[in-house]
């Protein structure tokens, strides 16, 4: 497993076990890397690292609540400790397709339900990245791959505390990557569309097929779709890059 393009990194996903978490674990290990899935879901998160090592990944399983500082805390000391290193780290948890959240203007959502959002979505990249950034300062090399929204650019109406959500991590993107240029850390974003995963509803899967026509590319987005930009950013191809947010979505934002 050492070859392919991130062979011998290790890469912690946050929300690995599902979605489009899962689908950056499974790509990743197919191009070599160490992985680490961290997820609320600790059973899922289990599940994953299993199969992968079935699949003769090495893999470590980890229950992680992104919002928690502790938590973030011990998933970086015990990928420390069972691996010496982190290599890159994914971004992904976030409260949206796994954890439903209101739809409606701002008027029907909750201070509550903002908190919420806001406590996974942008608290959580603030600590993950915070609880490695000891390490990959040590190592003088390291990549952050923060995963935004194209709703971030489009505005889109409705949940306007996922959009600030994932708004704010463009711009926490860019400032980490000031920070962290000196020590050879690469920060980077990618914007994945409106995506087809497993864990959607009927409902959700209706919404998505109607909206496919409004992109150049008019088909569903699936998660294999973002798969080969993440690995661009993990991987020594993207060494010159940082502080950039990249819009996979098949052509429905352009900027």
């Amino acid at each position: 497993m050492m070859a392919g393009r991130v062979g011998g990194r290790v890469a912690i996903v946050t929300g690995g076990a599902h979605g489009l978490g899962r689908a950056y674990c499974e790509g990743l290990a197919a191009e070599g890397a160490r992985i680490v899935v961290a997820d609320v879901d600790g059973e899922a998160a289990t599940a994953l690292a299993v199969a992968l090592e079935r699949g003769g990944a090495e893999a470590l399983a980890l229950t992680t609540d992104v919002s928690s500082e502790a938590s973030t805390r011990e998933m970086a000391e015990r990928t420390l400790e069972r691996f010496g290193r982190v290599d890159v780290l994914v971004n992904n948890a976030a409260v949206f397709a796994t954890i439903p959240i209101t739809r409606g203007g701002i008027e029907d959502i909750s201070v509550e339900e903002w908190d919420r959002v806001m406590g996974v979505n942008l608290r959580g990249v603030f600590l993950a990245s915070r609880a490695v950034v000891p390490a990959m300062k040590r190592q003088r090399a390291g990549k952050i791959v923060n995963i935004s929204s194209g709703t971030a650019f489009s505005g889109s109406a409705g949940r306007i505390h996922y959009v600030a959500s994932k708004g704010g991590v463009v711009s926490f993107t860019r400032t980490l990557a000031r920070e962290l240029g000196p020590f050879g850390v690469t920060v980077n974003a990618i914007a994945p569309g409106a995506t087809e995963t497993e864990v959607m509803g009927a409902d959700e899967r209706g919404r998505l097929e109607k909206r496919a026509g409004e992109r150049a590319l008019a088909r569903v987005e699936r998660p294999a779709d973002l798969v080969g930009t993440l690995l661009y950013l993990a991987s020594s191809d993207s060494d010159f890059m940082t502080g950039q947010t990249i819009v996979v979505d098949g052509g429905a934002v352009m900027r």
